[in-house]
């Protein structure tokens, strides 16, 4: 979805993008790995190159792995994959959209619209819950209107 709206659509993405490449076991994350677009590989802390098969997972996942020799050699292998051979990075053949909306996180006008979407998505779930319109009949802005006509309350 994200993709299609940034490359196809070029439409700037206020959407939240939820990011779980954060670990809570003290051992790096992906952020401090700084990725090359240009090689299409990471680097790791220490300088050493994780590349891709280009298979890609489950349908939407590169996995980018480094070399266990590397690794293995490592003085930074306590704090990069205690529990591992080698330290491995899935990323999203979509990553770049998904960065592409993370850069609008934080900024005035991403507040805005969240703001105003938030005011919409109300109404919805007001309709839904409390009136219990989880359905309408008639599809589209039309049909909406011909389906809540006798709501007097509601500006459509």
């Amino acid at each position: 979805m994200l993709n299609w709206l940034v490359e196809e659509k070029g439409i700037a993405p206020h959407i939240p993008v939820f990011d779980k490449s954060k670990r809570d076991d003290g051992t790096f994350s992906r952020s401090v790995f700084r990725y090359d677009p240009t090689r299409d590989v990471y680097h790791c802390p220490s300088g050493k190159r994780l590349g891709t098969s280009g298979t890609v997972h489950e349908g939407k996942t590169l996995l980018y792995r480094a070399s266990k020799l590397d690794c293995d050699a490592c003085p930074l292998k306590p704090q990069c994959c205690p529990k591992e051979p080698s330290r491995k990075i899935p990323r999203d053949i979509h990553e770049h959209a998904r960065d592409v909306a993370r850069s609008f996180a934080g900024t005035e006008g991403f507040e805005t619209s969240r703001r105003q979407r938030k005011k919409i998505e109300m109404r919805f779930a007001h309709l839904k819950r409390i009136l219990r319109l989880g359905r309408l009949r008639l599809r589209g802005p039309r049909g909406a209107r011909t389906s809540l006509f006798w709501l007097p309350s509601l500006k459509i």
